[in-house]
């Protein structure tokens, strides 16, 4: 489990060979590690991760709210390309790509869905799931809410703003913020062609009552629509359960929405600084070990950097600062047998990796607005080459 953690860019071969050489253990070859990872369950890192991460970051109550009342908590998606091999494409399936010119398909590779549900105020994955490449986001996003309780607010993007979850969170008691298209509901396409009406509280009925009745959710629900004015004069319409326009002001909601960023930011870890995608194994099996573990790394680097990102915070000086991922997910990494197997002292251990931690902050540039950019396979390809920095 610990080697499958520390997760390197190296071959296994030669991962193996540090690794026991560092425990004074004679080494193993590749197929003796790829057959003993077969009696090993993914659900032991999901596992893992809610024991020791989540109920961890929870257990003493004192975390980051919003207002000091909501757990944020934004829903995602994104697709992960996996190692083209046969009980990979069974498992998860596969999509076409085409030549780019007339459509033309060429060729396909096994993709999964990924989705998580992401605290972006204190930086923990509450659930996480790897699905089929064809999976429905929202019937993966039911499945996180599960792990929902009391006061938490969920952020999600258009792609989520449909009658059945928005019953479903409204079913739970769940609060919610999401972004719509204007091809949404009537009242979001309103709101976009109209300049009046900043604010409505609607009655929203299903567009397929069979289907509703069927899942035993209500018939017709309340929300608020609030239209937001982006810094480029843009308009965005989200949908809301925070109906009260007295606790919760309509110039609020950009802010609100704007934290959604986060679970962004976190797939952009996962993609870049961890390498998610340079599975370590060719089985349905190993890619999950890879992925669950993954996000316990996150979590666990979120809890071991918090105290520093704190004390960076409230430190002196003229652009706020933080811990420098790079840094971090290096140090963890680097020193994950001593974190894990050897039996040292804990305080030692953790103040060398806070010393690590503190090394090279990274600036927070409060403001800055960088462009979104379509991508293409040809910058993508550049991006991984000669870009993308490998912290481990």
């Amino acid at each position: 489990m610990i080697i499958i953690l520390q997760k390197s860019v190296k071959s296994i071969q030669l991962v193996l060979n540090e690794v026991l050489g560092y425990l004074n253990v004679p080494s193993v070859t590749n197929s003796a590690f790829t057959q003993a990872r077969r009696h090993l369950k993914h659900t032991a890192f999901i596992e893992l991760n809610q024991k020791a991460i989540v109920e961890v970051m929870y257990q003493d109550n004192e975390y980051n709210r919003y207002k000091n009342i909501f757990r944020v908590l934004g829903i995602d998606g994104s697709k992960i390309i996996l190692p083209n091999e046969k009980n990979i494409r069974d498992e998860f399936g596969s999509i076409n790509f085409t030549n780019g010119k007339d459509d033309q398909i060429i060729g396909s590779k096994p993709q999964a869905t990924a989705s998580a549900m992401y605290d972006v105020l204190n930086g923990i994955a509450i659930d996480s799931i790897l699905g089929h490449s064809r999976a429905y986001e929202v019937d993966l996003a039911i499945n996180h809410l599960l792990f929902t309780r009391k006061n938490d607010l969920i952020l999600a993007d258009r792609n989520y703003a449909s009658y059945r979850f928005l019953s479903e969170l409204i079913n739970r008691k769940v609060d919610f913020v999401i972004r719509c298209s204007s091809n949404s509901f009537n009242v979001a396409r309103e709101m976009f062609e109209k300049k009046s009406f900043k604010s409505r509280v609607v009655i929203l009925k299903p567009s397929d009552p069979k289907q509703i009745r069927e899942l035993e959710l209500p018939k017709e629900i309340k929300v608020r629509f609030v239209k937001v004015i982006l810094d480029d004069g843009s308009i965005e319409v989200l949908v809301t359960s925070l109906i009260d326009n007295k606790l919760y002001l309509t110039e609020e909601f950009k802010e609100i929405y704007n934290m959604r960023w986060g679970v962004e930011t976190f797939y952009s870890i996962l993609k870049t600084r961890l390498n998610i995608e340079n599975f370590t194994g060719k089985t349905a099996e190993s890619v999950k070990q890879d992925f669950y573990a993954t996000i316990y790394i996150t979590g666990l680097e979120s809890i071991l950097t918090s105290d520093i990102n704190e004390e960076l915070k409230n430190k002196e000086c003229k652009n706020e600062q933080k811990v420098n991922k790079a840094v971090s997910f290096n140090a963890i990494k680097n020193n994950v047998f001593d974190i894990f197997y050897k039996e040292k002292d804990t305080k030692i251990m953790l103040e060398k990796l806070e010393s690590l931690f503190r090394s090279n902050p990274t600036t927070v540039r409060k403001g800055r607005k960088v462009e979104r950019k379509k991508s293409s396979p040809r910058i993508i390809a550049n991006f991984h080459k000669r870009v993308k920095k490998i912290c481990f």
